[in-house]
């Protein structure tokens, strides 16, 4: 196993040298031998089709084999290498991920993160897989809370909603001016449920 880790690593270093040579906008990954050394698969990324005819004829030469060249998305290409993310761990779709699901810049939306590409981007580019991991906990959890930007009615008068923070159970609200001066008041959890009930009755009595 040893000596064809070794014949693959060369493999690699081969292909990329060939790929500078003919000027293929692709990015080598991955190389497989066969056990029977029968055939030698090697796997690319790109964004766009590759015509890569000249490349594998190259390649055959060389390795006196049959050459498969498969290309395959970013994130499978991050899958296979493997690498630290940027909270010190293995990236997860190379520990433990089978399969790849959607994921969308609301789920750090919803989850407060700041939308900085370096934060939210995986070593492939694309935007964390582990940003799916809560999202569902936040818009859960965010159905006990008023909407964001909504008015609210507190015991210190009417405000508007400009923070929820989820995680520490509170929102901010900013109360209509009072002579020119706006008010900000942080509102437990616990109390927006007290006033969401009287809006509710206040809402009844007036039927």
């Amino acid at each position: 196993l040893e000596i064809i880790k070794r014949e693959e690593n060369d493999a690699l270093n081969i292909c990329k040298e060939k790929i500078k040579k003919f000027n293929l906008p692709m990015k080598l990954v991955y190389v497989k031998y066969l056990f029977d050394k029968s055939r030698i698969i090697f796997y690319f990324v790109s964004a766009q089709r590759i015509d890569f005819r000249e490349l594998v004829k190259d390649l055959t030469k060389a390795f006196k084999t049959k050459i498969e060249l498969r290309q395959i998305g970013t994130r499978d290409g991050t899958k296979m290498i493997g690498g630290m993310g940027i909270c010190g761990r293995e990236v997860c779709c190379a520990s433990f991920i089978q399969k790849f699901t959607p994921i969308h810049i609301n789920m750090a939306k919803i989850q407060k993160i700041a939308l900085n590409q370096s934060k939210v981007s995986g070593l492939c580019g694309r935007l964390m897989c582990c940003l799916s991991y809560e999202s569902e906990f936040y818009k859960e959890c965010l159905k006990k809370y008023p909407k964001l930007k909504s008015n609210i009615e507190t015991e210190k008068g009417r405000g508007k909603v400009i923070e929820i923070n989820v995680l520490k159970k509170y929102v901010i609200a900013e109360l209509e001016a009072d002579g020119g001066i706006k008010k900000r008041i942080k509102i437990p959890e616990e109390e927006l449920e007290k006033l969401e009930i009287n809006n509710k009755s206040t809402n009844n009595n007036n039927k």
